[in-house]
């Protein structure tokens, strides 16, 4: 009895596993490489239908007939972004501020502030306390170094230790 307990459930098991599928090779929208794929003939068939139908989006009716056509492709030239399209994507991007100094109170802090925006009205200056008890005088926005070194010559008359550090910017700040 136990035997042919064991021989049904391995008939069974074995006649139910069996399905008819079949190894797909499709390639990949955005990349293009190749996926293999296992499934039955019939969802591979059903899958194709539908990317027809996705392929030929545009309808034009004509009396009683309706017929397909596919849309242009558009195509983006690979380039590099302008500043503008950065700011409209990320307000807040890495660039570079003028480090004049590092002092240690927030009063010394104000000071050279005060001094800075006499010698450079059109320069934004600000105080990050990151540091504390250290204060450092941060000036400008910039999007890189090289647009940071007519501003930092300049100031380096004044402040010889300035220097050109990584900092987050504001994007529309930024020069």
């Amino acid at each position: 009895m136990k035997n042919l307990i064991k021989i049904f459930a391995f008939l069974s098991f074995t006649g139910f596993y069996t399905v008819d599928a079949q190894q797909v090779v499709k390639k990949d929208t955005l990349s293009g490489t190749a996926l293999t794929l296992t499934m039955d003939t019939k969802v591979n068939d059903a899958i194709s239908a539908l990317e027809n139908k996705c392929n030929n989006s545009t309808v034009s009716k004509t009396s009683d007939e309706e017929t397909f056509t596919k849309p242009a492709k558009v195509f983006v030239p690979s380039r590099e972004l302008t500043n503008a399209e950065i700011c409209r994507r990320n307000p807040r991007i890495l660039g570079y501020k003028i480090q004049i100094t590092t002092v240690k109170s927030n009063d010394e802090a104000n000071e050279i502030k005060t001094y800075f925006r006499k010698r450079f009205p059109n320069i934004k200056v600000e105080t990050d306390a990151s540091l504390r008890p250290n204060y450092k005088i941060l000036a400008g926005s910039y999007f890189n170094k090289q647009s940071a070194s007519g501003d930092l010559s300049k100031i380096k008359e004044y402040f010889k230790s300035a220097t050109a550090v990584q900092y987050r910017v504001f994007c529309a700040e930024a020069k």
